[in-house]
C-alpha cells in the first residue's frame, strides 16, 4: 500500500487563488469540500485517517472562504462555486472519474456539479447539504448577541475577540455536543476570521446565499452514484432534506451517524472515513478489483 503524505501549497482554480491539503495516494481522487464560512481544514481529521489508508484526496478552501480569493460581486455565488469545482475535477482528477464529498454549502455544490453528466464523476456524498430544509440558522447567527454587539461596535475590535465570539457561535450551532468539541477545531474554523470586516462579509455571502439555494437543484438529472450523510442531531439543515434527494435521484441512499451535528468530519471522523472509503470501493471500479 502506498503511503500517503500531506502537503499543503497554493494554487489558482477556475481564476481563483486558493490553498489545498493534499494527499498524495492511490485510488480516485477525494476532493473535500467545506461548508459556508468554514475552510479546508474542517477536513484534517478526515484527511489523517484517509492518509493511514493510502488514499489519495485533497480538501480546498472554496473562493470567498478560508484563504481564497473573495467572491465577485457581479455573479451568482453557486454560479462561482459551479466554476470553481468544475476546475478541480479537471485539475484533480487526471482523467480518471472523482469523487466529490462536500459538507453543507459544500454538499450542495457537489450535488450541483453532479448534475452535469459529462463530468468525470465517480459519484458525490453531499452531507447535510444546504439548500433543503435550512431551519433558519443563517437567522440564529445574525441573531446571536456577540456577533450583533461585535458588528455595533464604534471601535475596532481586537481580533482575538473577533475569533472568541465567531469561535462560541460556531461551537454552539454546529455540533450535537459542544462542550466536547476540540479547541483546536474551533480555532481553526474562526481563524480565518479577523476583523469585523471580515464577519461583516462573510454575513453578506450568507444572505445571498439565502435567496440563491431557493430551487437551487435539479435532482433528476443525476445520474451518479449518490451518498448523502447525516448527523441524526444537527440543528442546521434538518435531516429531511435526504428525503427530497432519495426521492428524486435514482440509486441514492442515506447514512445516518449518530449522536452527530451538522459536522460529522469533526464530531465522527472515524464512521465519517469509513463511510467514504466504502462508497469509494463500491463506486470505482479501480478501487474494486
Amino acid at each position: 500500500m502506498h503511503v500517503s503524505v500531506l502537503f499543503e501549497h497554493r494554487l489558482k482554480i477556475a481564476g481563483y487563488e486558493t490553498r489545498a491539503l493534499e494527499l498524495d495516494g492511490d485510488g480516485p481522487s477525494l476532493i473535500l469540500l467545506h461548508g459556508w464560512s468554514d475552510s479546508a481544514d474542517t477536513w484534517r481529521g478526515v484527511l489523517d485517517r484517509l492518509r493511514r489508508r493510502g488514499r489519495r484526496a485533497v480538501a480546498l478552501d472554496m473562493p470567498g472562504f478560508g484563504s481564497a480569493t473573495r467572491l465577485s460581486r457581479d455573479d451568482p455565488v453557486l454560479s462561482q462555486l459551479d466554476r470553481f469545482l468544475r476546475g478541480a475535477l479537471t485539475r484533480f482528477g487526471d482523467g480518471d472519474a472523482a469523487i466529490v464529498v462536500g459538507n453543507s454549502l459544500g454538499g450542495c455544490a457537489a450535488l450541483r456539479v453532479a448534475e452535469d453528466s459529462e463530468l468525470p464523476l465517480a459519484g458525490v456524498v453531499p452531507i447535510a447539504p444546504a439548500g433543503f430544509d435550512m431551519a433558519g440558522w443563517f437567522l440564529a447567527i445574525e441573531g446571536e448577541r456577540l456577533i450583533r454587539l461585535l458588528l455595533a461596535s464604534p471601535v475596532p475590535v481586537p481580533a482575538p475577540v473577533v475569533r472568541g465570539a465567531v469561535g462560541q457561535v460556531y461551537r454552539q450551532l454546529a455540533f450535537a455536543r459542544p462542550s466536547k468539541v476540540d479547541p483546536r477545531v474551533v480555532a481553526a474554523f474562526s481563524g480565518h476570521v479577523s476583523s469585523r470586516d471580515d464577519v461583516a462579509r462573510v454575513l453578506s455571502t450568507g444572505r445571498r446565499l439565502r435567496t440563491e439555494l431557493n430551487g437551487c437543484f435539479r435532482l433528476e438529472r443525476i445520474a451518479c452514484p449518490v451518498l448523502v450523510i447525516w448527523g441524526d442531531q444537527d440543528r442546521m439543515v434538518f435531516a429531511s432534506g435526504a428525503e427530497q434527494i432519495l426521492r428524486e435521484v435514482s440509486g441514492s441512499r442515506l447514512e445516518v451517524i449518530e449522536h452527530c451535528g451538522h459536522c460529522p468530519q469533526i464530531e465522527a471522523p472515524d464512521r465519517l472515513t469509513e463511510l467514504i472509503h466504502e462508497f469509494s470501493l463500491e463506486s470505482s471500479p479501480k478501487m474494486a478489483q
